[in-house]
Order: structure tokens, then sequence, then C-alpha cells
């Protein structure tokens, strides 16, 4: 993947549980090491927005999707496992 590709991401998250801020922490500490000025993050708490997270099919909290690069991605959880993580969204260490 050439290293100008964006990616685009959205991450559904349950208020301000422990689990959604360890999500949007690991979340954004990734993208800083593995995609500076290249990537996109959309919040989207789902105690606000239910109609928008029942209408994209979002049942459980932390959910990340990635939107692009296509294919697109589902995640669910708080991104604690950086190796797996990583591995799903193309990004291990040797791609870097």
């Amino acid at each position: 993947m050439p290293r100008s590709t964006l990616y685009k991401f959205r991450l559904y998250i349950a208020g301000d549980t422990q689990n959604s801020a360890h999500a949007v922490a690991n979340l954004n500490t990734l993208c800083r090491a593995r995609l500076p000025q290249r990537h996109n993050i959309e919040i989207v708490n789902v105690f606000r927005e239910p109609k928008r997270a029942l209408a994209d099919g979002i049942f459980m909290t932390p959910t990340l999707i990635k939107l692009l690069p296509l294919p697109s991605l589902r995640i669910v959880g708080t991104l604690s496992h950086m190796p797996t993580v990583l591995q799903a969204l193309g990004l291990e260490p040797s791609a870097a």
C-alpha cells in the first residue's frame, strides 16, 4: 500500500465508558504511530446517535470500521491487542 494512502475510520463507542476511552486512545496511538498525516477518525457515540448505529448494523461497542482503503473492515473491542489490529488493517510491522 502506498505511503500516501488515506485511511478513514469510524469508531462507534458507548458514551464515556472505560472500554470506549481505551478504544479511542488505542486508535489515536495507532494512527499517530503508523499513519501520521494520512488518517481520518470519526467517533460516533451510540447513546447520542442510536438510529445511526442501528442503521449501520452496530450491536456491540466499541466497534471500529475501516472505511478506506477498501475493502472495509470491522473490528470489535478496545483495539488493545495491537499485533492483531495491525495485521487486520494490513499494517504489520513489515508493511509500515
